[in-house]
């Protein structure tokens, strides 16, 4: 038979038929590593222009998946495209290792018990383990780097210029101490950055809540009536009905009309434009006596549905008519609305209620409700706001709804005393926080150029930024204050 490869003109090479990647490639790894070849790249360009990748570090927890690859392939990339275009690019990868989720493996391993020192201890370990694995991991996918000195955030000179750069900060004016409503986590325990923050469906109880008035008359002399004819009630709607033991006050739109209506036995305020489907979902009828604006209603007491406590109404701008009675019922220490509203009106902290604990439970002393779990107590609450007369409807609805990006499990806003670095708060010197941030955001030329404006727009309406946490592993703040005062050590 005739060899017809014999018949072609190819070129004879010692090349093998297969690439052969699994069995070549870590071969050519070990060369690269026997010859050094990193350092010789920065000696070869210590006199070039200078190329700097800033790597953000993954997290020191798990083997690496795909997206830490295309993450650093393609940063491996630019880095060899700029040394090939005559930079010296050097590329110093590092990891992030402080955090709830490496405490939270070694709770589950060794126990809750352990102690602030051997919790931190035991972390330490495992995020060195981790960084071990994903190094060689990271080394297998042939990106070139100087693995041998990586940065750690848990380097003791790294924590060391966290706390310096904390004592700038302080010196600066910028910390201050504040009891504020913050993403809360009942399975970590502590308050979560915005980041840590996920949305998914999660189903709730709505409830329509009547509050008898106290004021009665002033509520007449706000819609230009004598008296009142019959009892009256201003209603509210909510998707938390956990939040009704702590409500503290009322909040209506000043611009909005508002109506009383006559439902036969009594009369209800709600907003004009929500009369129609309100009557409807209670199924009553009724007719319209008086109208007035939600500015005359300011101040206004109104009575909670089953504590001796009153309820003023305080304007708000947040207040909508897209669902609910265009009134918002107001528990400061669930809600940053609610929270800077009645802090607006004179609201002290020690006047703030805040009967929820750290794990979600009602403190004991909360009459009804006591020792009872939030999400548990919901129908409980409904069941006594039924046993007064209080409720006018409920529901269930699926809503998206703030979850914790660890636990999967929902969050809610939760006043408690935490360090914050204020965007507005007046410096010792200069400008503030926020004007100076945003000053160096217009400075800085980004690729591409929206970055720019995504983050202008972040900056601009970010809240201030709770810096603390209630957690063993992570760089503490190490204050010193006046156990009587609670002032910081000058």
């Amino acid at each position: 038979m005739t060899d017809y490869k014999a018949t072609l003109n190819l070129p004879d090479t010692a090349f093998p038929m297969k690439a052969g990647l699994p069995q070549r490639e870590p071969q050519i790894l070990q060369r690269w590593d026997s010859i050094g070849l990193y350092g010789k790249l920065r000696e070869i360009g210590k006199d070039r222009p200078k190329f700097v990748l800033h790597d953000g570090p993954p997290y020191a927890n798990g083997t690496i998946h795909i997206g830490h690859a295309l993450n650093k392939i393609l940063k491996d990339m630019i880095i060899r495209s700029k040394t090939l275009s005559g930079f010296d690019a050097p590329y110093v990868p590092g990891w992030d290792c402080h955090g709830l989720p490496i405490e939270h493996k070694v709770e589950v391993t060794h126990g809750k018990n352990l102690g602030a020192d051997k919790t931190r201890e035991l972390c330490r370990a495992y995020a060195t383990e981790q960084i071990e694995g994903q190094k060689s991991e990271f080394i297998r996918l042939g990106v070139l780097g100087d693995f041998a000195n990586p940065y750690k955030t848990m380097d003791f000179k790294n924590e060391a210029g966290e706390i310096r750069a904390l004592a700038e900060i302080v010196k600066g004016g910028f910390v201050f101490k504040g009891l504020k409503p913050v993403n809360w986590c009942f399975d970590c325990g502590s308050a979560l950055a915005e980041a840590e923050v996920e949305y998914e469906n999660k189903k709730s109880s709505t409830i329509d809540v009547a509050f008898p008035i106290a004021d009665e008359a002033k509520l007449a002399a706000a819609f230009g009536l004598p008296s009142l004819a019959k009892p009256a009630s201003i209603v509210i709607w909510t998707t938390t009905p956990w939040t009704i033991p702590a409500n503290q006050a009322l909040n209506v739109h000043p611009e909005f009309n508002y109506a009383l209506v006559d439902i036969g036995d009594k009369l209800l305020v709600l907003a004009e434009e929500l009369v129609e489907a309100c009557l409807a979902r209670y199924g009553v009828e009724g007719s319209v006596v008086a109208t007035t604006t939600g500015k005359q209603l300011e101040l206004i007491n109104f009575r909670h549905p089953f504590y001796d406590r009153l309820s003023p109404v305080y304007l708000a701008d947040y207040v909508e008519l897209g669902a609910g009675t265009g009134v918002v019922h107001s528990a400061p220490a669930y809600g940053v609305d609610d929270f800077v509203t009645c802090k607006k009106y004179g609201m002290v902290n020690d006047d703030i209620l805040n009967p929820v604990q750290s794990n979600g439970v009602y403190v004991p002393s909360l009459e009804f409700f006591g020792g009872q779990f939030i999400w548990k107590a919901n129908p409980a609450i409904v069941d006594k706001l039924t046993e007064v007369g209080a409720l006018l409807h409920t529901t269930v609805i699926e809503h998206s709804y703030m979850h914790c990006w660890r636990h999967k499990t929902p969050l809610i806003y939760r006043a408690t005393a935490q360090w914050f670095i204020g965007m507005d708060k007046e410096p010792t010197s200069g400008d503030t926080l926020r004007v100076r941030s945003l000053k160096a955001i217009e400075d800085t030329k980004f690729v591409p150029a929206w970055g720019q404006a995504r983050l202008h727009s972040m900056i601009a309406n970010r809240p201030d930024w709770c810096i603390s946490r209630q957690r063993n592993w992570g760089v503490p703040i190490p204050f010193f204050l006046n156990k009587e005062s609670g002032e910081l050590h000058p």
